[in-house]
């Protein structure tokens, strides 16, 4: 089933000079083609998040600019009963010394990212997001709560030919979202807390990398659902990529399947379903008028985090956990998702 976006295959740019949506900016496309250009101060938001599952940790790096403050941060995650839970985060005031590239950070063409002190102390966190010629490579550095020194070291693949999801999502002229999702890159590295040292990576051991890429205006106050997930699966490589509720009524979605390294764009908005009163009982995630996705998302584990500090309040319960179902790619190939490791989250924010 052909969505009914528009496909964009040249690069443009996200806004008209005066900082308004440009209309031919609306579409999606297969690569990151879009230069956010945003101008104006307190609705602008911009991110690069990366997330990086290995078969017994989780590894998130976040650098964000929210105007009039930046939030960077380092999240791990150990899996199963007693496993190690912990996020280093460093709020910026005004957002100084953060700048975020108008295209993906750490990409050929772009410009690379570092934020925070080489050697950070008292609660402050370092990213690095670098171009390599192999792909991607993400640092960071931290103190842990117990005060353990963290370092992370991880190279994310760039395949010949893998297609990511981009999206723009319009509000308004003056609302809108820019968002680039990349599913299923293969991901080697090593993480060190204290004389621990995790290695992950290096061969078919199951580990893959996620990005987050958003430039956009935002509305005061919005709500939504994201799922994601890679890994091997019925012989394939697939990648989910999911959303509700924020891009309902534009008539944009960032629904998508990449199997083997090509996209399946997905324009029906999904039926999400799952329990706000016990979040680990099971999710559904369902394309309810082509059928292309029937998933049952399993939790195994809830990062919940509600803060309201004022300017910013926000509710965030990022599910870890499995899918399975089926899914069924553009040329009709139905494939059985199997335990298939990622996430699904339900978020409220206020901004």
């Amino acid at each position: 089933m052909a969505t009914h976006e528009h496909e964009i295959t040249e690069p443009v740019d996200l806004c008209l000079p005066d900082g308004s949506l440009n209309p031919a900016a609306v579409g999606w496309s297969r690569k990151p083609l879009h230069r956010a250009n945003l101008r104006g101060w307190g609705r602008t938001k911009r991110w690069e998040y990366w997330c990086v599952t290995t078969p017994t940790h989780l590894v998130a790096l976040t650098v964000s600019d929210l105007d009039f403050l930046a939030l960077n941060s380092v999240y791990v995650l150990e899996y199963g009963p007693g496993g190690r839970e912990f996020e280093c985060s460093s709020v910026v005031p005004a957002g100084r010394g953060v700048h975020l590239p108008d295209t993906v950070a750490g990409a050929p063409g772009s410009e690379d990212v570092v934020v925070g002190p080489a050697r950070p102390t008292g609660g402050k966190v370092r990213v690095e997001i670098r171009d390599e010629n192999a792909g991607t490579r993400l640092r960071a550095r931290c103190l842990t709560p117990d005060r353990l020194p963290l370092e992370a070291d991880i190279l994310v693949a760039r395949p010949d030919g893998h297609e990511s999801l981009s999206v723009v999502v319009p509000w308004s002229e003056q609302r809108f979202q820019y968002t680039s999702k990349h599913t299923a890159l293969p991901a080697a590295g090593r993480v060190r807390i204290g004389s621990e040292l995790l290695k992950f990576g290096g061969g078919d051991d199951g580990t893959w990398a996620v990005l987050d890429h958003g430039r956009g205006r935002w509305p005061r106050t919005v709500d939504w659902n994201w799922g994601a997930a890679s890994g091997r699966t019925d012989g394939r490589t697939v990648g989910l990529q999911f959303g509700g509720r924020w891009t309902a009524g534009t008539g944009s979605t960032e629904n998508g399947l990449c199997v083997d390294g090509t996209l399946t764009k997905i324009g029906e908005e999904l039926d999400w379903h799952w329990s706000a009163n016990d979040l680990l009982a099971p999710w559904t995630v369902r394309a309810p008028s082509s059928g292309q996705v029937d998933l049952t998302f399993t939790p195994f584990h809830n990062r919940s985090a509600h803060t309201d500090a004022g300017l910013i309040a926000n509710r965030t319960d990022q599910c870890f956990g499995h899918y399975n179902g089926r899914i069924r790619t553009d040329d009709g190939t139905e494939i059985a998702v199997e335990q298939l490791l990622g996430w699904a989250e339900d978020v409220r924010m206020r901004w």
